[in-house]
């Protein structure tokens, strides 16, 4: 599970680093950098399948030519994270060229029982002698003296080529560690327009939503009835009418398809009204996409969801915030959302509100920074004045 991600020259970050927890809110101003971010979780998850740097650079946000800061030659992504109880911190430095792009430096580390990182692999600094399409990987190994180089392509990671060579397995571990924890990286932005038709019956959600019918259809006999009831009970709380069940159900001639349905009424029985997804608001769609994602998720992922409360009436935050940390805690899995809204931060236990981090742009050439908000300088002083949601609405956090 990822616990740190630093940035430096991604984008419009020059330099900063998000602490991850099991609930974490990402606020900011529009064009803040917040989005920044989670291409950056994007580029990680994507990097997982061993594709060359240039496609993952080409398929984010942006494109190849605004990944790197402007006016720098190299951007780096630092990683600290964890697997079966094991920290790992991962570096990557890669530079652009001609819309091609190609490791500069990479290297893995793990931390001992004394909590001293020790280095499973690194490279040799490039020097104008070095093969444009090499570099020097140096591995780790168990006896003394120096570590033999090996020769590795550029234009992939040299994570995602250690398990072809001959080094410890430590390093193999290590790698796969890091690889699966990247895979695991999850974003959802339900796009409710294309959640009202029928669909094939899928195992995973895709990112927007859109199968969501297929998802809760493929579910087991043997549990679907539970799944819906828990899916029903937090769904239930959000919008303004009472929603009795939701359920998708199997149509077609051989059964793969499948459609959402709910039953909703306004606390008269006799008013009951069975509805399907091409009837159903944009904020109840969004909704259920999102805790459809909670329930499915496997543990130690990162479920990134951006703008959570997009749809939300005010006095419905709260019920969200519950949702979001009981399924969490259930399903041992980390949660990092975008928003906007002040009501949603108001809503936020002590504990949560410590995860709150706040992106800003400033100085001349508008740099982003991250920091935590309860970490501001008179955080405590200006508490006494105002809500966290308050010191959003009135640009506190960015003065």
């Amino acid at each position: 599970m990822i616990t740190a991600l630093t940035l430096h020259n991604w984008k419009s970050f020059d330099k900063g680093t998000l602490l991850i927890d099991q609930i974490t809110f990402l606020i900011g101003t529009n064009a803040s950098g917040k989005s920044n971010i989670v291409d950056a979780l994007i580029f990680l998850s994507r990097l997982s399948a061993g594709d060359r740097l240039s496609e993952v650079c080409k398929s984010i946000r942006g494109g190849i030519d605004q990944i790197i800061r402007r006016g720098r030659d190299v951007a780096s992504i630092e990683v600290v994270f964890k697997s079966g109880g094991t920290k790992y911190k991962y570096k990557l430095d890669f530079s652009v060229s001609n819309a091609e792009a190609f490791v500069n430096a990479e290297s893995l580390e793990v931390a001992t029982r004394d909590n001293i990182w020790r280095n499973l692999f690194d490279t040799d600094a490039l020097t104008s002698h070095a093969i444009s399409n090499q570099i020097i990987a140096r591995f780790d190994k168990d006896r003394p003296g120096p570590r033999k180089g090996i020769s590795l392509r550029r234009d992939i990671t040299v994570l995602s080529q250690v398990q072809g060579q001959n080094v410890l397995k430590i390093i193999k571990d290590g790698a796969k560690a890091a690889l699966e924890s990247f895979a695991n990286i999850y974003v959802l932005d339900p796009t409710p327009g294309r959640m009202r038709d029928y669909v094939q019956l899928s195992e995973t959600l895709n990112s927007d939503g859109s199968n969501v019918a297929g998802v809760i259809a493929a579910i087991s006999e043997d549990e679907s009835r539970n799944f819906e009831t828990i899916l029903t009970k937090y769904v239930s709380k959000l919008p303004e009418k009472d929603i009795r069940k939701i359920w998708a159900e199997r149509v077609g001639r051989f059964k793969d398809t499948a459609m959402l349905y709910c039953r909703e009424d306004w606390g008269d029985a006799e008013d009951s009204m069975e509805i399907d997804a091409r009837s159903m608001s944009d904020g109840t769609l969004r909704f259920i996409a999102i805790i459809v994602a909670l329930l499915t998720r496997t543990s130690d992922s990162l479920i990134v969801i951006e703008e959570i409360d997009n749809g939300l009436h005010p006095s419905r935050a709260g019920e969200l915030v519950y949702a979001l940390t009981e399924i969490a805690k259930n399903g041992d899995f980390d949660v990092l959302c975008t928003t906007h809204n002040p009501v949603l931060i108001d809503e936020l236990s002590t504990e949560v509100l410590d995860s709150v981090s706040c992106v800003t742009r400033e100085g001349s050439h508008g740099s982003a920074t991250i920091f935590r908000l309860t970490n501001r300088p008179n955080f405590l002083r200006e508490l006494a004045r105002y809500t966290p949601g308050n010191m959003m609405t009135k640009n506190i956090l960015t003065s």
